[in-house]
Protein backbone atom coordinates (compact mmCIF):
# COMPACT_ATOMS: atom_id res chain seq x y z
CA UNK A 1 0.00 0.00 0.00
CA UNK A 2 1.24 3.68 -0.70
CA UNK A 3 2.80 4.95 2.44
CA UNK A 4 0.78 8.30 1.34
CA UNK A 5 -2.39 6.38 1.86
CA UNK A 6 -4.59 6.98 4.57
CA UNK A 7 -7.26 4.35 4.95
CA UNK A 8 -10.48 5.60 6.64
CA UNK A 9 -12.80 2.48 4.93
CA UNK A 10 -12.44 -0.30 7.88
CA UNK A 11 -15.80 -1.24 8.07
CA UNK A 12 -15.65 -2.76 4.12
CA UNK A 13 -11.77 -4.53 4.86
CA UNK A 14 -8.81 -4.23 7.76
CA UNK A 15 -5.03 -4.40 7.22
CA UNK A 16 -4.13 -8.33 8.67
CA UNK A 17 -2.82 -7.87 11.84
CA UNK A 18 0.90 -9.48 12.01
CA UNK A 19 0.45 -11.16 15.15
CA UNK A 20 -2.47 -12.56 13.75
CA UNK A 21 -0.89 -14.12 10.38
CA UNK A 22 2.38 -14.92 12.66
CA UNK A 23 -0.69 -17.29 14.60
CA UNK A 24 -1.73 -18.65 10.98
CA UNK A 25 1.44 -19.41 9.43
CA UNK A 26 2.34 -22.87 11.33
CA UNK A 27 -1.42 -24.14 9.83
CA UNK A 28 -0.51 -23.44 6.49
CA UNK A 29 2.91 -25.35 6.78
CA UNK A 30 3.11 -27.34 9.35
CA UNK A 31 0.25 -28.49 10.73
CA UNK A 32 -1.43 -28.30 7.47
CA UNK A 33 -3.50 -31.21 8.08
CA UNK A 34 -7.17 -32.11 7.92
CA UNK A 35 -8.82 -31.90 11.12
CA UNK A 36 -9.03 -35.28 12.81
CA UNK A 37 -10.64 -37.04 15.99
CA UNK A 38 -8.13 -38.52 18.66
CA UNK A 39 -8.32 -41.77 16.37
CA UNK A 40 -6.65 -40.11 13.51
CA UNK A 41 -2.66 -39.45 12.84
CA UNK A 42 -0.85 -36.45 14.99
CA UNK A 43 -0.89 -34.17 12.59
CA UNK A 44 -4.79 -34.14 12.04
CA UNK A 45 -5.46 -34.38 15.67
CA UNK A 46 -2.76 -31.15 16.35
CA UNK A 47 -5.09 -29.46 13.50
CA UNK A 48 -8.37 -30.90 15.57
CA UNK A 49 -6.94 -28.72 19.18
CA UNK A 50 -6.17 -25.79 16.97
CA UNK A 51 -9.50 -25.79 15.54
CA UNK A 52 -11.41 -26.22 19.17
CA UNK A 53 -8.97 -23.87 20.77
CA UNK A 54 -10.04 -20.98 18.26
CA UNK A 55 -13.63 -21.97 18.56
CA UNK A 56 -13.69 -21.58 22.53
CA UNK A 57 -11.89 -18.39 22.12
CA UNK A 58 -14.51 -17.25 20.37
CA UNK A 59 -17.45 -18.05 22.12
CA UNK A 60 -16.00 -16.94 25.34
CA UNK A 61 -15.99 -13.72 23.78
CA UNK A 62 -19.70 -14.24 23.49
CA UNK A 63 -20.34 -15.72 26.66
CA UNK A 64 -21.35 -19.17 24.94
CA UNK A 65 -20.84 -22.63 25.09
CA UNK A 66 -17.73 -23.91 22.44
CA UNK A 67 -19.71 -26.02 20.34
CA UNK A 68 -22.62 -23.05 19.82
CA UNK A 69 -20.26 -21.59 17.20
CA UNK A 70 -20.09 -22.81 13.73
CA UNK A 71 -16.98 -22.02 11.46
CA UNK A 72 -18.23 -20.49 8.24
CA UNK A 73 -16.76 -18.80 4.83
CA UNK A 74 -17.32 -15.11 6.47
CA UNK A 75 -20.60 -13.51 8.00
CA UNK A 76 -22.38 -14.06 4.38
CA UNK A 77 -22.68 -17.74 4.97
CA UNK A 78 -23.13 -17.20 8.60
CA UNK A 79 -26.23 -15.61 7.44
CA UNK A 80 -27.42 -17.19 4.85
CA UNK A 81 -27.14 -20.48 6.99
CA UNK A 82 -28.99 -18.57 9.60
CA UNK A 83 -31.67 -17.54 7.69
CA UNK A 84 -32.55 -20.51 4.96
CA UNK A 85 -31.45 -23.06 7.95
CA UNK A 86 -34.54 -21.73 9.94
CA UNK A 87 -36.94 -21.47 6.94
CA UNK A 88 -35.80 -24.91 6.14
CA UNK A 89 -36.74 -26.66 9.19
CA UNK A 90 -39.76 -24.76 10.20
CA UNK A 91 -41.53 -23.24 7.19
CA UNK A 92 -43.50 -26.52 6.99
CA UNK A 93 -44.19 -26.79 10.22
CA UNK A 94 -44.94 -23.66 12.14
CA UNK A 95 -44.57 -20.69 9.43
CA UNK A 96 -43.59 -19.02 6.55
CA UNK A 97 -43.55 -15.71 7.55
CA UNK A 98 -40.42 -13.76 8.01
CA UNK A 99 -39.65 -10.00 9.95
CA UNK A 100 -36.75 -7.97 8.97
CA UNK A 101 -35.73 -4.29 8.21
CA UNK A 102 -34.62 -2.66 4.46
CA UNK A 103 -31.11 -1.49 5.75
CA UNK A 104 -29.97 -4.69 6.36
CA UNK A 105 -26.50 -5.82 4.86
CA UNK A 106 -26.47 -7.77 1.62
CA UNK A 107 -25.91 -11.24 3.00
CA UNK A 108 -29.49 -10.64 4.95
CA UNK A 109 -31.20 -8.53 2.27
CA UNK A 110 -30.73 -11.01 -0.54
CA UNK A 111 -31.35 -13.95 1.79
CA UNK A 112 -34.77 -12.70 2.62
CA UNK A 113 -35.73 -11.96 -0.86
CA UNK A 114 -35.32 -15.59 -2.59
CA UNK A 115 -37.02 -16.91 0.15
CA UNK A 116 -39.44 -14.50 -0.88
CA UNK A 117 -38.99 -15.41 -4.11
CA UNK A 118 -40.09 -19.50 -2.90
CA UNK A 119 -43.38 -18.03 -1.05
CA UNK A 120 -42.64 -17.00 2.31
CA UNK A 121 -43.89 -13.68 3.65
CA UNK A 122 -41.87 -10.74 4.06
CA UNK A 123 -42.25 -7.96 6.74
CA UNK A 124 -39.51 -5.11 6.82
CA UNK A 125 -40.47 -3.58 9.96
CA UNK A 126 -40.32 0.63 10.36
CA UNK A 127 -37.27 2.15 11.98
CA UNK A 128 -36.76 5.13 13.21
CA UNK A 129 -35.05 8.39 11.22
CA UNK A 130 -31.64 7.24 12.90
CA UNK A 131 -32.30 3.45 11.32
CA UNK A 132 -33.59 2.32 15.19
CA UNK A 133 -36.42 -0.48 14.85
CA UNK A 134 -39.83 1.00 16.18
CA UNK A 135 -40.18 -2.00 19.09
CA UNK A 136 -44.21 -1.08 18.74
CA UNK A 137 -44.31 -1.39 14.91
CA UNK A 138 -42.17 -5.31 15.66
CA UNK A 139 -44.98 -6.43 18.32
CA UNK A 140 -47.53 -5.76 15.72
CA UNK A 141 -45.92 -7.24 12.84
CA UNK A 142 -45.52 -10.92 14.89
CA UNK A 143 -47.92 -13.20 13.72
CA UNK A 144 -48.76 -17.19 15.05
CA UNK A 145 -46.92 -18.16 11.74
CA UNK A 146 -43.83 -16.07 11.49
CA UNK A 147 -40.71 -18.09 12.45
CA UNK A 148 -37.49 -15.65 12.39
CA UNK A 149 -36.60 -11.66 13.25
CA UNK A 150 -33.63 -11.19 11.62
CA UNK A 151 -32.13 -7.47 12.74
CA UNK A 152 -28.60 -6.68 12.39
CA UNK A 153 -26.54 -5.71 15.67
CA UNK A 154 -25.34 -2.71 14.29
CA UNK A 155 -25.95 -0.63 10.91
CA UNK A 156 -22.85 -1.07 8.33
CA UNK A 157 -23.26 1.93 6.87
CA UNK A 158 -24.70 4.71 9.39
CA UNK A 159 -22.93 2.78 12.21
CA UNK A 160 -26.74 2.44 14.27
CA UNK A 161 -26.51 0.09 17.09
CA UNK A 162 -29.62 -1.69 17.55
CA UNK A 163 -31.63 -1.93 21.33
CA UNK A 164 -31.15 -6.46 20.62
CA UNK A 165 -32.30 -6.47 24.38
CA UNK A 166 -35.81 -5.08 23.51
CA UNK A 167 -35.37 -7.00 20.72
CA UNK A 168 -34.91 -10.20 22.00
CA UNK A 169 -37.71 -9.56 24.56
CA UNK A 170 -39.91 -9.24 22.52
CA UNK A 171 -39.06 -12.12 20.23
CA UNK A 172 -39.07 -14.27 23.41
CA UNK A 173 -42.10 -13.36 24.84
CA UNK A 174 -43.56 -14.55 21.39
CA UNK A 175 -41.76 -17.75 20.94
CA UNK A 176 -39.99 -16.84 17.63
CA UNK A 177 -36.21 -17.05 17.09
CA UNK A 178 -34.18 -14.09 16.81
CA UNK A 179 -31.03 -13.72 14.41
CA UNK A 180 -28.62 -10.77 14.22
CA UNK A 181 -26.00 -9.84 11.82
CA UNK A 182 -23.15 -8.78 14.27
CA UNK A 183 -20.34 -8.71 11.72
CA UNK A 184 -20.06 -4.80 12.17
CA UNK A 185 -20.12 -5.13 16.02
CA UNK A 186 -18.51 -8.02 16.95
CA UNK A 187 -15.77 -8.02 18.91
CA UNK A 188 -15.94 -4.33 19.70
CA UNK A 189 -19.14 -4.26 20.84
CA UNK A 190 -20.36 -6.53 23.73
CA UNK A 191 -22.97 -8.84 22.58
CA UNK A 192 -23.51 -11.43 26.01
CA UNK A 193 -25.26 -14.21 24.49
CA UNK A 194 -26.35 -15.07 28.30
CA UNK A 195 -27.95 -12.00 28.28
CA UNK A 196 -29.44 -10.41 25.36
CA UNK A 197 -32.08 -13.15 23.99
CA UNK A 198 -30.63 -13.79 20.45
CA UNK A 199 -30.62 -17.56 18.89
CA UNK A 200 -28.05 -16.56 16.05
CA UNK A 201 -25.61 -15.15 15.43
CA UNK A 202 -23.31 -13.83 12.31
CA UNK A 203 -19.81 -13.07 12.89
CA UNK A 204 -16.66 -12.34 10.40
CA UNK A 205 -13.30 -12.00 10.84
CA UNK A 206 -12.21 -9.79 8.48
CA UNK A 207 -13.56 -6.58 10.06
CA UNK A 208 -11.11 -6.67 12.85
CA UNK A 209 -7.78 -7.17 11.28
CA UNK A 210 -8.37 -10.90 11.33
CA UNK A 211 -8.26 -12.88 7.69
CA UNK A 212 -10.81 -12.98 5.48
CA UNK A 213 -12.32 -16.07 4.47
CA UNK A 214 -13.75 -17.19 7.97
CA UNK A 215 -16.55 -16.42 9.81
CA UNK A 216 -18.49 -17.82 12.59
CA UNK A 217 -22.38 -18.68 13.69
CA UNK A 218 -23.57 -18.78 16.80
CA UNK A 219 -26.48 -20.96 17.44
CA UNK A 220 -28.09 -21.29 20.62
CA UNK A 221 -28.75 -24.92 21.76
CA UNK A 222 -32.06 -26.20 20.78
CA UNK A 223 -32.51 -23.81 17.84
CA UNK A 224 -34.04 -25.55 14.99
CA UNK A 225 -31.72 -25.14 12.12
CA UNK A 226 -31.67 -27.55 8.89
CA UNK A 227 -28.41 -28.14 7.34
CA UNK A 228 -28.13 -25.91 4.65
CA UNK A 229 -24.69 -26.68 2.53
CA UNK A 230 -24.34 -29.96 1.92
CA UNK A 231 -21.06 -31.92 1.44
CA UNK A 232 -19.27 -33.86 4.59
CA UNK A 233 -20.37 -33.76 8.70
CA UNK A 234 -18.02 -30.97 9.49
CA UNK A 235 -18.74 -28.92 12.45
CA UNK A 236 -21.18 -31.15 14.12
CA UNK A 237 -22.69 -31.88 11.02
CA UNK A 238 -24.15 -28.69 10.66
CA UNK A 239 -21.89 -27.50 7.89
CA UNK A 240 -20.08 -29.64 4.87
CA UNK A 241 -16.61 -28.55 3.24
CA UNK A 242 -13.10 -28.59 5.09
CA UNK A 243 -12.19 -26.95 8.20
CA UNK A 244 -9.94 -23.35 7.34
CA UNK A 245 -7.91 -24.18 10.08
CA UNK A 246 -5.21 -21.09 9.50
CA UNK A 247 -8.68 -19.11 9.08
CA UNK A 248 -10.05 -20.07 12.69
CA UNK A 249 -6.85 -19.63 14.25
CA UNK A 250 -6.46 -15.85 12.96
CA UNK A 251 -10.10 -15.24 13.73
CA UNK A 252 -9.60 -16.19 17.10
CA UNK A 253 -6.22 -14.33 17.57
CA UNK A 254 -7.76 -11.46 16.22
CA UNK A 255 -10.47 -11.61 18.81
CA UNK A 256 -8.14 -11.38 21.01
CA UNK A 257 -6.10 -8.74 20.33
CA UNK A 258 -8.93 -6.20 20.43
CA UNK A 259 -8.86 -4.85 23.89
CA UNK A 260 -11.54 -1.82 25.63
CA UNK A 261 -8.47 0.43 25.88
CA UNK A 262 -8.07 0.11 21.56
CA UNK A 263 -12.03 -0.01 21.22
CA UNK A 264 -12.14 3.60 23.19
CA UNK A 265 -9.20 4.67 20.94
CA UNK A 266 -11.21 4.41 17.82
CA UNK A 267 -14.21 6.44 19.20
CA UNK A 268 -12.33 9.31 20.46
CA UNK A 269 -11.14 9.62 16.95
CA UNK A 270 -15.27 9.17 15.77
CA UNK A 271 -15.99 12.06 18.23
CA UNK A 272 -13.35 14.27 16.88
CA UNK A 273 -13.17 14.00 12.90
CA UNK A 274 -17.70 14.53 13.67
CA UNK A 275 -17.33 17.30 15.42
CA UNK A 276 -14.60 18.88 12.71
CA UNK A 277 -17.13 17.55 10.12
CA UNK A 278 -20.02 19.64 11.44
CA UNK A 279 -18.48 22.47 11.11
CA UNK A 280 -18.67 22.21 7.82
CA UNK A 281 -21.74 24.20 6.61
CA UNK A 282 -24.70 22.14 5.23
CA UNK A 283 -23.37 18.81 7.14
CA UNK A 284 -25.13 16.02 8.96
CA UNK A 285 -24.62 12.95 10.64
CA UNK A 286 -26.31 9.71 9.59
CA UNK A 287 -27.18 7.54 12.68
CA UNK A 288 -27.92 7.41 15.78
CA UNK A 289 -25.71 10.01 17.76
CA UNK A 290 -25.15 7.83 20.55
CA UNK A 291 -26.12 4.78 19.64
CA UNK A 292 -23.74 3.82 17.34
CA UNK A 293 -20.44 2.01 16.10
CA UNK A 294 -17.24 3.04 17.80
CA UNK A 295 -15.57 3.18 14.96
CA UNK A 296 -17.85 4.61 12.47
CA UNK A 297 -18.42 8.56 11.37
CA UNK A 298 -21.15 9.16 8.37
CA UNK A 299 -21.75 12.63 7.33
CA UNK A 300 -23.88 13.59 4.16
CA UNK A 301 -23.10 17.11 2.74
CA UNK A 302 -25.63 19.01 0.57
CA UNK A 303 -24.76 20.38 -2.46
CA UNK A 304 -22.09 17.21 -3.19
CA UNK A 305 -22.25 14.14 -4.56
CA UNK A 306 -20.41 11.22 -2.15
CA UNK A 307 -18.64 9.73 -5.04
CA UNK A 308 -17.01 12.97 -6.48
CA UNK A 309 -15.93 13.35 -2.68
CA UNK A 310 -14.39 9.90 -2.74
CA UNK A 311 -12.53 10.32 -6.16
CA UNK A 312 -10.83 13.51 -5.11
CA UNK A 313 -9.81 12.34 -1.44
CA UNK A 314 -8.57 9.54 -3.36
CA UNK A 315 -6.45 11.63 -5.52
CA UNK A 316 -4.98 13.35 -2.01
CA UNK A 317 -4.12 9.80 -0.63
CA UNK A 318 -7.33 8.84 1.45
CA UNK A 319 -9.58 6.01 1.36
CA UNK A 320 -12.93 6.52 2.57
CA UNK A 321 -16.48 5.06 1.12
CA UNK A 322 -19.42 6.17 0.18
CA UNK A 323 -21.77 3.80 1.82
CA UNK A 324 -21.39 0.02 2.54
CA UNK A 325 -18.79 -2.15 0.38
CA UNK A 326 -21.13 -3.32 -1.37
CA UNK A 327 -22.43 -0.37 -3.54
CA UNK A 328 -19.10 0.44 -4.68
CA UNK A 329 -19.83 -0.34 -8.10
CA UNK A 330 -23.10 0.96 -8.05
CA UNK A 331 -24.39 4.62 -8.92
CA UNK A 332 -27.53 3.70 -6.70
CA UNK A 333 -28.36 5.83 -4.03
CA UNK A 334 -27.75 4.48 -0.63
CA UNK A 335 -30.66 1.72 0.38
CA UNK A 336 -29.78 2.00 4.03
CA UNK A 337 -29.83 6.43 4.19
CA UNK A 338 -33.37 6.07 1.75
CA UNK A 339 -34.66 3.13 4.31
CA UNK A 340 -34.97 5.92 6.94
CA UNK A 341 -36.01 8.03 5.05
CA UNK A 342 -33.51 10.43 4.01
CA UNK A 343 -34.09 11.60 0.18
CA UNK A 344 -31.52 11.15 -3.05
CA UNK A 345 -29.33 13.88 -2.69
CA UNK A 346 -28.53 13.50 1.31
CA UNK A 347 -28.29 9.44 0.17
CA UNK A 348 -25.60 10.73 -2.63
CA UNK A 349 -24.30 13.38 -0.39
CA UNK A 350 -23.27 10.53 2.31
CA UNK A 351 -19.33 9.96 3.25
CA UNK A 352 -18.48 6.82 5.86
CA UNK A 353 -15.30 6.91 7.50
CA UNK A 354 -14.30 4.09 9.52
CA UNK A 355 -11.19 3.80 11.68
CA UNK A 356 -9.09 0.65 12.41
CA UNK A 357 -5.96 -0.58 14.45
CA UNK A 358 -3.43 1.76 12.28
CA UNK A 359 -4.87 4.82 12.58
CA UNK A 360 -3.94 7.75 14.26
CA UNK A 361 -4.98 11.50 15.65
CA UNK A 362 -2.77 13.05 12.60
CA UNK A 363 -5.44 10.67 10.40
CA UNK A 364 -8.45 12.97 11.60
CA UNK A 365 -6.96 16.12 11.49
CA UNK A 366 -5.62 15.11 7.94
CA UNK A 367 -8.76 13.88 6.78
CA UNK A 368 -10.93 17.12 8.12
CA UNK A 369 -8.92 19.40 6.36
CA UNK A 370 -8.36 17.56 3.21
CA UNK A 371 -13.22 17.18 3.16
CA UNK A 372 -13.38 20.84 4.26
CA UNK A 373 -11.20 21.90 0.90
CA UNK A 374 -12.75 19.39 -1.49
CA UNK A 375 -16.28 20.18 -0.38
CA UNK A 376 -16.15 24.17 -0.67
CA UNK A 377 -14.49 23.42 -4.44
CA UNK A 378 -17.09 20.88 -5.23
CA UNK A 379 -19.65 23.00 -4.09
CA UNK A 380 -18.70 26.13 -5.92
CA UNK A 381 -18.68 24.21 -9.03
CA UNK A 382 -22.08 21.96 -8.37
CA UNK A 383 -25.27 22.31 -10.11
CA UNK A 384 -27.01 20.80 -7.38
CA UNK A 385 -27.20 24.20 -5.19
CA UNK A 386 -25.60 27.39 -4.15
CA UNK A 387 -21.95 27.56 -2.29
Amino acid sequence: MNQRTIYLDNAAATRLDERVLQAMMPYFLDTFAVATSQFGYSLGIEAKEALERSRATIATRLRAPADSIVFTSGDTEASNMAIKGVAMALGDKKGRHIISTGIEDFAVLHSVRSLARQGFEVTRVALDEHGRVDLDALRAALRPDTILVSIQAANQEIGTLQDLQAIGGITREHGVLLHTDASHSFPRVELDVTQVPVDLVSLTGHLSHGPRGIGALYVRDGTPLTKWMDGGFQEGNRRGGVENIPGAVGFATAVELVTPEETARLQGYRDRLTTKLLAIPESRVNGHSVERLPHNANVSFRYVEGESVLLHLDLRGFSVSTGSACFSRSLEGSHVILGIGGDHERAHGSVRFTFGRYNNDDDVDAVADAMADVVTKLRAISPLGKE
